[in-house]
């Protein structure tokens, strides 16, 4: 493995001399990068630290809904292991998060037997009446079959059942679908989990009002219980459910981004600032999304200090709030941060799965010098390409200013949306090796971003 190393390093120091002429850097500072690589690979090779953090994070504090308790402790928590590490900068800056707390969830099948189906309301969804409501179904494939029999609609609780076609086509039905089923004059709807795998597991998220539609209860019914009340409907039989839900909206309440630095060294000034979003979901404990993001974010700025490499721009690590069901986290940001000299903001937010791409938007005059840096990667991880198009929700309000964007993409193999805001996304489902092949790219590509560009 010695040899082999040895010999990535002397390749490596090759290209960058080859592309000095692009940087222009001298040949000591070659030698310095080259060497820094190197070293960022081998600590986190076999470093069983990051999955020991990120178990113990959502171990301890759980699911961290914006606005809840455990957001906040997970925060303090945080934030006193970063200022203990000894950063340049450690601090917060406070946003106002919507409060949504979910109380109480039944269903049951009474006709035409007996059967208690799990269900997980959409966040942001109302009540059902004190006292549940009982209604017949209707299920429908989409909203073109929903207009179709929308004189079926009124009275029953419309069940939508989709067929899975990526998350970004098919989560339309759990952000509309409420006021879909309302203006047809249903009582409730439910929905189908937004997952190529449900698993008798129903999944939350975000959804959807309009104020001149009536508002009604929406929540998740798993794939099993939609399939067969679809059967039973195919037979000519109307299943009826009764269904209890309770929910509170306390509107806002005060939360914060965190934050920790490495200030440059001869650019303090040029901010490269990455992370993750901290809260998630009130179900599982959010390992995938985003605990994960957050721990490979927070782990490339530990590595780079406990190697003591001095980066020539400041490398800023944030925690951002309320992705999840706002954004205010990243509105916020950008309120306070827009007149900074950020030359790089980036986001990791696609579950941690083995790193296969780097996203980067930007100009032509940047995305040149940062394609060369495929080379450099490659002698670590010859499977991760750097391609155009990368961003975020939480950085979105940055780059819309026009600041360049970038993201990591990890191969899911189609695993990341069965865990996805349900009960299953807990630390179990993350594997050490990927967290650090994560962490190691993400650390090495804002390095050479940071020397380079």
């Amino acid at each position: 493995m010695k040899k082999v190393l040895t010999i990535g390093l002397i390749t490596l120091a090759l290209i960058l001399t080859h592309t000095k002429g692009v940087f222009g850097k001298t040949e000591s500072s070659v030698d310095i990068i080259a060497s820094n690589l190197q070293r960022i690979y081998k600590l986190l090779e076999f470093n069983s630290e990051p999955w020991n953090t990120l178990a113990e994070l959502c171990d301890n504090f759980g699911p961290r809904l914006s606005g809840s308790t455990n957001l906040e402790n997970a925060l303090d928590w945080i934030e006193k292991k970063l200022r203990e590490e000894g950063y340049d900068s450690v601090w917060s800056e406070e946003v106002l998060v919507p409060k949504w707390v979910r109380i109480h969830e039944d269903c049951e099948m009474v006709f035409p037997r007996r059967k208690i189906m799990p269900i997980s309301a959409y966040g942001g969804s109302i009540s059902t009446p004190v006292d549940g409501l009982l209604a017949e179904v209707l299920v429908v494939r989409d909203f073109e079959d929903l207009e179709k029999n929308k004189a079926l609609a009124k009275g029953r609780i419309v069940v939508f059942n989709p067929p899975y076609e990526g998350y970004g086509k098919t989560v339309q039905y759990r952000w509309l679908g409420a006021v879909k089923a309302a203006e047809c004059g249903a009582v409730a709807a439910l929905c189908r989990p937004v997952t190529p795998m449900s698993m008798n597991n129903p999944h939350t998220g975000v959804m959807h009002y309009e104020d001149t539609v009536p508002k009604i209860p929406f929540a998740s019914l798993t794939e099993e219980d939609v399939l067969l009340l679809e059967r039973f409907q195919n037979r000519g039989i109307r299943a009826k459910l009764f269904l209890k839900i309770e929910t509170r909206d306390e509107g806002t309440s005060p939360s914060r981004n965190l934050m920790a630095e490495i200030r440059g060294s001869t650019l303090p000034q040029e901010i490269i600032a990455f992370g993750g979003h901290i809260d998630s979901w009130d179900v599982g404990s959010g390992a995938q999304d985003d605990a994960g993001g957050c721990v490979a974010s927070w782990y490339v700025l530990k590595v780079i200090k406990q190697l003591g490499i001095r980066p020539k721009r400041t490398l800023r690590l944030v925690f951002w709030v309320n992705e999840e069901n706002g954004t205010e986290g990243g509105k916020r940001y950008a309120e306070l941060h827009k007149n900074e000299n950020h030359k790089l903001l980036f986001e990791f937010d696609s579950g941690v799965f083995p790193p296969v791409r780097i996203g980067f938007l930007g100009p032509d005059s940047i995305w040149k010098k940062v394609l060369s840096f495929q080379e450099f990667l490659a002698k670590f991880y010859p499977n991760v390409k750097i391609e155009k198009g990368g961003g975020g929700v939480d950085i979105f309000p940055m780059t819309k200013l026009g600041y360049p964007s970038g993201s990591l993409g990890t191969d899911d193999n189609g695993l990341y949306f069965w865990y996805h805001h349900s009960h299953t996304d807990t630390p179990d489902k993350v594997q050490p090796k990927d967290l650090n092949d994560c962490i190691a790219v993400m650390a090495m590509f804002l390095y050479l971003y940071s020397e380079l560009i």
